[in-house]
């Protein structure tokens, strides 16, 4: 498993360390972590039999985040699996409904997008009061 995090001037508190010792924490013991950007990940194409998000992109100013879901799902090997897990609110992704439309498009099977604000993960009181709104789960194979 590789960990890709930004240990850039504006998160100042995020090192290596840090993601090792919270990998630890967890009990993660097969993991490397390694510098990036989101934007552009620096491994070849279809480098991973799956790739995971978990509340990043929301966090990128200034990008197309149906783009940087594409860049993430370039590393992704035919036969993969995905889950992304964001703030998928339309201001911030545009129409994520029409995203999936076009992975399915380009051949991508399963793609679900799933409302963890409905109860199943939190309830839309709890996704209020941790400042969750949109949150949603995309989930598919390539």
């Amino acid at each position: 498993m590789v960990g890709i995090d930004r240990w850039g001037k504006e998160y100042a508190s995020f090192s290596l360390p840090l993601c090792e010792k919270n990998a630890a924490a967890e009990g993660v013991k097969n993991a490397s972590f390694r510098r990036g950007n989101a934007v552009k990940l620096d491994f070849p194409d279809e480098s991973f039999d799956a790739v995971t998000s978990n509340y990043v992109y929301h966090n990128i100013t200034g990008k197309d985040k149906q783009a940087l879901l594409l860049e993430t799902l370039r590393v992704l090997k035919k036969g993969g699996t995905f889950a992304i897990h964001d703030l998928m609110s339309p201001r911030r992704y545009g129409d994520m409904q029409e995203f999936v439309q076009k992975l399915r498009d380009m051949g991508y099977e399963r793609v679900e997008l799933i409302d963890t604000t409905d109860g199943s993960f939190m309830t839309p009181k709890e996704a209020g009061r941790l400042m969750l709104c949109g949150s949603t789960l995309l989930v598919g194979r390539k």
